[in-house]
């Protein structure tokens, strides 16, 4: 396959920013590696089910066949709750809401979850494991205990838009585990595009064995860890993204993980580190229209979290 080299950054940054939309024109749609594998398309066009406890809305993502569910108000949930195949879960309006614990997406295909608040989850917000064709979007995170949203042992194109993430700790996980190069090489290929990384501390992604793991259009803001960061053998594009008081924008390596490759193109940095590079990362499969980086903060904080679709 193709690869995307460091000492050709200069030559492709220009060509993938050729007749960019303007700020406005920003897409909410789906890109990226959701859009691959067949494609994502939740329950599609089931009809909807709207559910307002957590009686109601855990029969739904469980029960078998392609359902819309439509979560009005705060739900509170106890635990990683399973979400089967083929189902679509979106909240209603701006407070829609998901408590105390979180949506484990585990050992099935098909799902999207768009437009909830994720608040004092237990273990992690939303968790994907042996899972492909995922589409997370338009959701907030705060306040909870371990990841935002993990994504781990052998899950494969899925998309990560249009998110904020705030008031917590750690944030966006691809592979869990230094010693899971069996299960995860080859897979873990996710797109993380206009996310909101809103003073959140580390992992924007923290990415294990995949490539290539695309990350653009993403707006971090007083990220007090570090941004990106690629380990164990991965290949991550970072390009178009906006870091403002971000000390440590992205490096290869982190704790005791070993380094991975990284391709840094046309980001824009406001009182912030200039990030670290090396090595080359396997082309994509799709092509996507890249907003001027300069512009993202803007498009990022106008578009990302709840009440906006």
């Amino acid at each position: 396959m193709p690869l995307l080299a460091a000492t050709t950054t200069v030559v492709l940054a220009a060509t993938s920013l050729a007749g960019a939309p303007a700020a406005s024109a920003a897409s909410f749609n789906m890109q990226g590696w959701a859009t691959q594998c067949g494609g994502t398309t939740g329950g599609g066009s089931a009809s909807a089910v709207t559910v307002t406890d957590s009686a109601g809305l855990i029969s739904n993502m469980q029960a078998s066949g392609a359902r819309v569910i439509r979560v009005s108000g705060s739900i509170s949930i106890s635990g990683m709750q399973k979400v089967a195949a083929n189902k679509t879960i979106i909240g209603v309006g701006s407070n829609a809401a998901i408590t105390g614990g979180g949506l484990n997406v585990a050992s099935v295909s098909n799902v999207i979850i768009r437009n909830i608040n994720f608040r004092n989850w237990s273990d992690d917000a939303i968790n994907v494991q042996y899972s492909t064709r995922v589409w997370i979007d338009h959701n907030s995170f705060t306040n909870g205990n371990d990841g935002a949203v993990d994504i781990k042992r052998a899950s494969d194109c899925a998309t990560v838009s249009w998110n904020r993430v705030y008031g917590h700790d750690k944030s966006f996980l691809l592979g869990h585990s230094d010693d899971n190069a069996s299960e995860d090489t080859g897979k873990l290929r996710v797109t993380y595009h206009h996310n909101w990384f809103d003073g959140s501390e580390q992992r924007h992604p923290r990415v294990r064995f995949g490539n290539p793991v695309h990350v653009f259009n993403n707006y971090y803001n007083n990220v007090g860890g570090y941004g990106v960061a690629s380990t164990e053998g991965a290949g991550v594009l970072v390009e178009g993204n906006y870091f403002e008081n971000t000390e440590d924008p992205y490096h290869l390596g982190e704790a005791s993980s070993g380094p991975g490759t990284l391709v840094a193109r046309n980001n824009h940095f406001v009182n912030s580190g200039s990030g670290q590079t090396g090595g080359s990362v396997r082309s994509l499969p799709y092509s996507v229209s890249v907003d001027p980086a300069a512009n993202v903060k803007s498009i990022v904080t106008g578009g990302a979290g709840t009440g906006r679709i």
